[in-house]
């Protein structure tokens, strides 16, 4: 019987848990409410915060109350030009500049935006890391559904009722520069999870993983593996449909022009 393989301990927590402690919070949009659906709110930006474990930076929002005395302090994902003492706006009326959240249906096809809700008031799912951004591609006509292309290229219908902020994330070109060396990396995976250095499944002996041992570097069997596989076997291209480089360009349907 071979040992419990790196998979199945991932499932436990214990030493795998992310390093949350020093982290601010969620970054997300306000709570959809009816100030938001049917005029705007006023907030300022009180800092921009660096998050452990995150690329791109967050703001510190400062909204008054719409139902009771007090401010509440959001945390937004940071568009890039944002600055402390700027005043956003968040709502259907709101205008069409970098920093503020308004609903899809209320944009022209061609803007660019970050933090894309795929529901309506899940409050941001698309387009969140440093340098990311969105695009408006086109709006339904009856006005219920707006087609957007996501940062990996594939283009999304959501409802229009989804909101999204103006801009892109900022901390962009973070990924220009080369880490050059193995304690800048150990430092960049200390503040997220420990999921670092990450030894391959054929350098391992048989009794650690089912592609470890043998003469020379191999795994010796077909990488895939089954659906219902037993969680020791669960290891390579799991359920894959398909396998190999993806050889020949996608064709041009008439509904992604």
């Amino acid at each position: 019987m071979g040992r419990v393989i790196r998979a199945q301990r991932k499932g436990r927590g214990g030493i795998f848990k992310a390093h949350t402690h020093h982290r601010k919070g969620p970054a997300a949009h306000r709570t959809l409410d009816y100030a938001e659906r049917h005029g705007y709110l006023k907030g300022v930006v009180k800092q921009i915060l660096h998050d452990p474990g995150r690329g791109a930076p967050l703001a510190q929002v400062a909204f008054r109350n719409p139902y009771k005395f007090g401010v509440d302090k959001e945390l937004f994902i940071a568009a890039e030009g944002l600055y402390t003492g700027q005043f956003l706006y968040c709502g259907r009326k709101a205008a069409l500049t970098v920093g503020n959240v308004l609903p899809l249906g209320g944009m022209p096809e061609g803007t660019i935006i970050c933090n894309i809700e795929g529901k309506v008031g899940d409050r941001g799912s698309f387009a969140r890391a440093s340098g990311n951004f969105g695009t408006v591609i086109s709006h339904s006509d009856d006005g219920t559904t707006t087609k957007v292309k996501l940062p990996s290229g594939s283009k999304k219908t959501v409802p229009s009722d989804c909101r999204a902020m103006i801009g892109l994330v900022g901390g962009g070109g973070r990924i220009d520069k080369p880490l050059l060396k193995a304690g800048v990396v150990h430092h960049k995976y200390k503040a997220k999870r420990n999921n670092w250095p990450r030894v391959r499944g054929v350098a391992m002996n048989p009794v650690d993983h089912p592609h470890g041992g043998g003469n020379h570097q191999h795994i010796g069997h077909p990488s895939t593996v089954r659906r219902d596989a037993p969680p020791g076997k669960k290891v390579g291209l799991i359920a894959a449909r398909r396998t190999g480089r993806v050889r020949g360009g996608r064709k041009n349907l008439p509904q992604d022009n």
